[in-house]
């Protein structure tokens, strides 16, 4: 007899009123339904089976089929006697209840054993989802950013412990990889044009403040020869200005020495001597004027060069910051090279020991290189090569 038979007992018509009317009239009815369902705990099937997922979702079925037609069955009574509706609603509600926690009873390993394997498959979803993750929101992400995350996605290991999920795992991370990879490449030559445009931006600042200087030095040197030329201007003006004074003053002497000829003459001796002195004297200081024009003209020039040197320098010291950021840049460059050629170099050397192993137990050369190939790209199931 089938456990639906078993199970889907219900009392005879004739004394249906009776038995639901009765306190807990249908107890020898749900005792040989929990006599069965001990039966089938007494000889529980493998729940990981599915035979045995199938007989436990049978029991359960049934009992949910038995639940159905007793608990119809109550309702035609209410439906036929008015009159005990109260008693049968009550005995239809405790053996819902009873039924169902007997149901739930039964299939509580089929059902711990679902919630098991749900949370297992969970686990490798968000595994997964948390490979996937690193490839998310990557604007304005740095380089160096980028480069860690491939470290991290790369170091993310592939094998038996991903179970069914590890061809979803290894496509992921392929995918992860190839566009932080490509994002990588966008980001690096970037930075690397914004360093230039940098650099271009230093060289236009430092060739506007060269031509600032130059031409503050052309001014200085423009107002240091103005006022030098107005300088002896003023001293030529004032010796000439003098030099009238002294002959008008002549003229005056030599007026009233045709009047007294003796005496004019001793004054006229003294008066050449002292026009020989005032004109040694007014000599001497044009030469100083010239000679202030000459140490005007030398000091402008020589602030000229000063500019200019202070402007090289600054120039020669943004060169060498330059210089020095490239060399820094070249030298990162070189080490993430240095560092991709020696894991080719070591997975080259763990690839070239599998391929000698499968030759000597007896595969050939081409075979041992395709295995070899075939397990290190993921291809076959429960097998991985360690680094």
């Amino acid at each position: 007899m089938s456990a639906e038979q078993q199970l889907a007992i219900l009392p005879a018509k004739e004394v249906a009123l009776a038995v639901f009317s009765a306190p807990n009239g249908l107890d020898p009815y749900l005792q040989s339904v929990r006599e069965e369902i001990d039966k089938f705990n007494a000889s529980a099937p493998d729940v990981k089976t599915k035979k045995g997922q199938d007989a436990y979702r049978s029991i359960a079925y049934s009992l949910a089929g038995s639940k159905t037609k007793l608990d119809s069955l109550g309702k035609e009574l209410v439906a036929e006697l008015k009159d005990v509706p109260k008693k049968i609603d009550a005995e239809r509600k405790r053996v819902r209840e009873l039924l169902s926690t007997w149901q739930e009873e039964v299939r509580k390993p089929l059902t711990d054993w679902e919630a098991a394997e749900q949370a297992r498959k969970d686990r490798h979803v968000d595994a997964v989802q948390a490979i996937a993750d690193f490839a998310l929101d990557l604007s304005d992400v740095t380089a160096a950013v980028l480069l860690e995350s491939i470290v991290s996605v790369e170091a993310v290991k592939m094998g038996e412990h991903w179970e069914e999920f590890e061809a979803d795992a290894a496509r992921t991370k392929d995918q992860v990889l190839d566009k932080l990879r490509a994002t990588l490449a966008a980001r690096q030559k970037y930075e690397t044009e914004q360093a230039e445009l940098v650099r271009l931006r230093a060289e236009a600042e430092a060739q506007a403040q060269r031509d600032r200087d130059a031409e503050i030095a052309r001014v200085a040197v423009e107002q240091a020869r103005l006022q030098a030329e107005q300088q002896a201007r003023a001293e030529r003006d004032a010796a000439a200005r003098r030099e009238q004074e002294l002959l008008d003053q002549a003229a005056a002497t030599q007026r009233a020495a045709a009047q007294a000829v003796l005496d004019a003459e001793a004054a006229a001796e003294r008066q050449r001597l002292q026009l020989q002195l005032q004109a040694e004297q007014a000599e001497r200081q044009a030469a100083q004027a010239k000679a202030d024009k000459l140490a005007a003209e030398q000091r402008a020039e020589q602030d000229r060069l000063t500019a200019i040197r202070r402007q090289e320098e600054a120039v020669e010291q943004a060169r060498l910051a330059e210089k020095a950021r490239a060399d820094a840049a070249a030298d990162e460059i070189l080490r993430q090279e240095k560092l991709r050629a020696a894991d080719k170099a070591h997975k080259g050397k763990i690839y070239k020991s599998a391929k000698e192993a499968f030759i000597e137990h007896g595969m050939t050369e081409d075979c041992a290189r395709l295995a070899v190939k075939l397990v290190a790209s993921g291809l076959i199931p429960a097998m991985s090569i360690q680094y």
